[in-house]
């Protein structure tokens, strides 16, 4: 039996886990997560494939029972009655249930019918679904025909035809174009706008970047919680750029040397962590320089192995160097 939901006070979150936890048989696909998303805030939970995103997305949803901990979403338990939270919530799985011989109006139509919009409201709410999602030229035609983009999109605005307090997406943004990509986030920034409580999943770390707060997941783990830019300036050590003729030789030994914290590949370029010398001398976040002589000497480290080097530059961290920082973080130097 659902039980009904009390009304949650003004400041209390929309989500709030404490010690959620899902595992099947031996895995623990989700260790004990505690977070906080407000109403109003667009949250991301990133991480590689397997990390637990979408796991914790459907404890959240009320599809997936925890085998330990609880979370409430609107004030409601998702351990305890996880019906309750259907009725504040929109949830877009990775494969959303888009009827492809319907069209972009037929779909969003049954939509409306499913969550009981009101007949007199419909015309409204889904002109303004059209207007931010510029669907409303293509209403005619089959969901099957549209581009990838385009049906998430659409399924979207499904999602969003009840006006849900609280949207949960998991990987929205998979495999869409990148203006697609822009146009999924503007709807995003709209719906925080107008106070909904925004938990998005990826595995992008730019489209990280742009949310209020991020938690980095991994095997089900929270390594990192915080603001992007307190994650970014979390980083210890001076970080380099440098570009190899043979990057991945390069990084084998780069990390041998006694004053680089962590080197890493990252396409076609090395990501080198410098440290000081000496053991307990990390410099504190932001603060510190490497002498040229020292890098001199770093960087000698490579040539004289035969690997030719074009280029170094200094950069601030990015969300991804602190993901990797965080997933090993003495990198295998010395």
């Amino acid at each position: 039996m659902t039980v009904a939901a009390r009304p949650t006070p003004a400041d209390a979150p929309a989500i709030g886990a404490r010690g959620l936890t899902r595992t099947f048989g031996a895995l623990t696909a989700v260790n004990a997560l505690s977070f906080d998303v407000a109403p109003g805030e667009l949250f991301g939970l990133v991480g590689p494939d397997g990390a637990g995103k979408t796991t914790t997305l459907r404890m959240l949803a009320g599809v997936l029972r925890p085998t330990g901990g609880d979370a409430t979403v609107h004030g409601v338990s998702v351990a305890r009655d996880p019906e309750g939270v259907k009725h504040h919530i929109a949830y877009m799985s990775q494969r959303f249930g888009l009827y492809t011989d319907l069209t972009v109006r037929e779909n969003l139509d049954f939509y409306a019918d499913l969550y009981q919009v009101p007949k007199r409201e419909r015309a409204a709410r889904i002109e303004r679904l059209y207007q931010f999602s510029n669907l409303g030229p293509f209403e005619h035609r089959l969901a099957g025909q549209l581009s990838g983009g385009m049906k998430q999109k659409l399924g979207l605005c499904c999602a969003l035809v009840h006006q849900p307090e609280i949207l949960l997406l998991d990987e929205p943004t998979f495999g869409v174009d990148p203006i697609s990509r822009r146009d999924l986030w503007l709807i995003l920034e709209e719906m925080v706008s107008q106070g909904v409580a925004v938990l998005v999943t990826t595995a992008y770390m730019d489209e990280a970047e742009l949310c209020d707060h991020v938690g980095l997941l991994d095997k089900g783990r929270l390594l990192a919680l915080d603001t992007p830019t307190k994650l970014m300036d979390s980083m210890f050590g001076q970080l380099m750029v440098l570009r190899a003729t043979d990057p991945r030789r390069a990084v084998e030994l780069l990390q041998r040397h006694p004053a680089v914290r962590k080197a890493a590949l990252f396409g076609d370029v090395v990501h080198v962590v410098l440290r000081r010398k000496g053991r307990g001398k990390e410099r504190e976040p932001g603060r510190g320089r490497q002498s040229g002589r020292e890098w001199r000497e770093i960087e000698a480290s490579v040539t004289t192995q035969g690997i030719g080097v074009s280029d170094v530059t200094e950069i601030e961290a990015s969300l991804e160097d602190v993901f990797i920082d965080r997933l090993e973080p003495d990198g295998g130097a010395a």
